[in-house]
């Protein structure tokens, strides 16, 4: 008998494929609003706060609500520490404007803007006398300011400005007329080695007209001689009590060089400050 012949089985190319993947999460239509308030606050102290102000409070009355109030800046605070003692403070301040507060920090900074001169005179409003005001680096360096310039004076009275708008800057009415808190204001002022100056500080406490005066500080030196020691003195003062109405604070200096020598030899102004404080 013959033997039959034998075949290999037939061979199956089959096509490999990835596994399929899960549609991608489409975060616009994600809907937040089945979650309870706790844990929506958690996710919403994640977002950027001026994105909070402009955009998702607006989304619709419960976002707004939770926004306006002190929870989801609460949580936010624990993660920025300055804030969260800030936010501390302003639990004395009814009615508390939680969200003005954490976007604008309007507590313990500088509310002058360019306070050194490193925008040169952005910001100011300036009246020149003789040569007018130049900005300059440092002769020696004052701790804590923004930066190692300053705003120096030639021989004739030079005078600069600014007007610092409370409520822009995050502040609001009952708060002030209220609370009343500190007013800190300050400046450092000196000149060179081998010049001599005279400098005078007033700002006021001025009402919603922009003119009236509720408080005010004053301060003109002794002048410094020629061939001192080129440091920089401080001239500061707290405005307290200080009655209901301020809405601005203008702070104005002047300066110049008792030599009547041409150029810049006078006062050297530098680190402006206006800076409202809760204790």
């Amino acid at each position: 008998m013959g033997q039959s012949e034998s075949r290999a089985p037939p061979v199956v190319l089959v096509q490999w494929a990835p596994p399929s993947l899960p549609a991608p999460l489409d975060l616009n239509r994600l809907d937040l609003n089945p979650l309870p308030d706790e844990l929506l606050a958690q996710i919403l102290s994640w977002v950027p706060g001026r994105a909070l102000v402009t955009r998702c409070r607006l989304v619709c009355r419960r976002w707004r609500d939770l926004i306006d109030g002190p929870t989801v800046w609460r949580l936010q605070g624990e993660r920025r520490p300055g804030l969260g003692a800030t936010l501390a403070a302003a639990r004395l301040c009814l009615p508390p404007q939680w969200s003005r507060i954490c976007v604008l920090e309007p507590f313990g900074r500088n509310l002058v803007r360019n306070p050194c001169g490193q925008d040169q005179f952005s910001h100011w409003q300036v009246e020149r006398g003789g040569d007018g005001w130049k900005v300059e680096e440092n002769g020696c360096p004052v701790e804590g300011a923004p930066a190692q310039t300053c705003f120096t004076t030639s021989f004739d009275w030079c005078v600069k400005s600014q007007l610092v708008d409370l409520l822009e800057e995050g502040l609001w009415e009952e708060l002030l007329d209220t609370y009343q808190p500190e007013i800190y204001i300050s400046d450092w002022w000196g000149t060179q080695r081998n010049g001599g100056c005279e400098y005078s500080i007033c700002v006021k406490l001025l009402a919603a007209n922009r003119r009236t005066v509720i408080a005010e500080f004053q301060a003109n030196s002794d002048a410094i001689q020629q061939w001192n020691d080129a440091q920089y003195h401080q001239v500061s003062y707290r405005f307290r009590q200080y009655g209901r109405g301020v809405r601005y604070v203008h702070f104005l200096h002047r300066g110049k060089e008792t030599h009547f020598r041409p150029g810049h030899y006078g006062a050297r102004i530098t680190n402006s400050t206006v800076m409202v404080k809760l204790s």
